[in-house]
């Protein structure tokens, strides 16, 4: 039997074994064949050499992890022992770089090697769609990119726009303005800029219109300049809206359509303008379509199980 032995050196062992050793919990889960033993800051691993060698390449990837993010957690561990090696390399290294400086000094970046894959994909198109699960980090590292642009003057405003759809259920009358109206449709895009923007400047762009947050019906007849513009679950809009939207695009535009076609909200006899987009524009050069998928779930880990549960009724309807 072969010994591979490994010295932590760049990582406390609290932190790399996690609460009741947690992490070490599951390095043995995901290598079964081999014999883990974790005592001060020495981990030796015992078994063939062809699975040393992968639990070596994985190893490298945790610490690349924890030197580049400053935390090991029970998602990131899970989705890099998961992931494919090669996919990991092959994303840009720019990419992983921090994207904004966020609010008490959040830095907010692509994680995953798919969200390492849109932010590269939206360095070098000017359309882009990013279609996955919830919890993937769609619309947060879109907004990450529209701020970073917005920062960095290649565009004059952002524009984000959402159907206002509700979720299988009827609300009702809504009281107030049309802005009070809209706003429980458009929460996530704020929760995303309230941690990228300080409280009064997020304020001050939205009153003078540098940003904008308006549902679909608002896009009808504009053409959008010098703007980074989000469409926020995407998998709501028809065929009419879909074709409208993606027409308004102008001058230096960065166009990003978000989405899930597991979680339409329309009336069974309509047809997702997302999934209808997807088919259509899949060949069109200058559109560039990112897939992401359970392994890119950045919120509690059991979001990446419910998503597993739900595969097999949803590929069966």
């Amino acid at each position: 039997m072969n010994e591979l032995i490994i010295e932590l050196t760049d990582i406390g062992p609290r932190e790399f074994f996690g609460q009741n050793n947690e992490n070490i919990d599951l390095l043995k889960k995901h290598f079964p064949k081999l014999k883990i033993v974790a005592r001060g800051n020495k981990i030796k691993v015992y078994g063939d050499e062809e699975q040393l060698d992968e639990f070596d390449r994985r190893f490298d990837m945790l610490t690349a992890h924890y030197a580049k993010y400053n935390k090991l957690d029970v998602n990131s561990i899970e989705r890099l022992l998961g992931s494919n090696v090669q996919d990991e390399i092959e994303a840009s290294v720019a990419s992983g770089e921090v994207l904004v400086h966020g609010v008490g000094g959040r830095l907010v970046r692509a994680v995953t090697a798919n969200q390492r894959k849109l932010v590269d994909a939206a360095n070098t198109n000017d359309m882009v769609f990013a279609v996955g699960p919830a919890g993937t980090g769609k619309t947060y590292t879109g907004v990450a990119l529209a701020v970073k642009a917005l920062k960095e003057k290649q565009v004059k405003r952002i524009i984000l726009t959402r159907p206002a759809v509700e979720a299988g259920e009827n609300l009702g009358f809504l009281p107030g303005d049309l802005k009070e109206k809209l706003d429980p449709y458009m929460q996530p895009l704020y929760d995303a800029l309230r941690d990228m923007i300080p409280p009064e400047k997020l304020v001050h762009y939205l009153e003078n219109g540098t940003i904008q947050i308006a549902p679909m019906a608002f896009m009808r007849g504009r053409t959008l300049d010098n703007a980074f513009v989000i469409l926020d679950e995407a998998q709501n809009t028809t065929h009419a809206q879909m074709k409208m939207f993606l027409t308004r695009m102008g001058k230096n535009a960065k166009f990003l359509i978000n989405g899930d076609p597991g979680q339409i909200d329309l009336p069974r006899r309509l047809v997702s303008g997302l999934k209808e987009a997807l088919l259509v524009l899949q060949n069109v050069e200058g559109i560039k379509i990112i897939y992401l998928d359970d392994k890119d779930v950045i919120r509690h880990k059991l979001v990446k199980s419910v998503i597993e549960a739900y595969k097999g009724i949803e590929h069966n309807n």
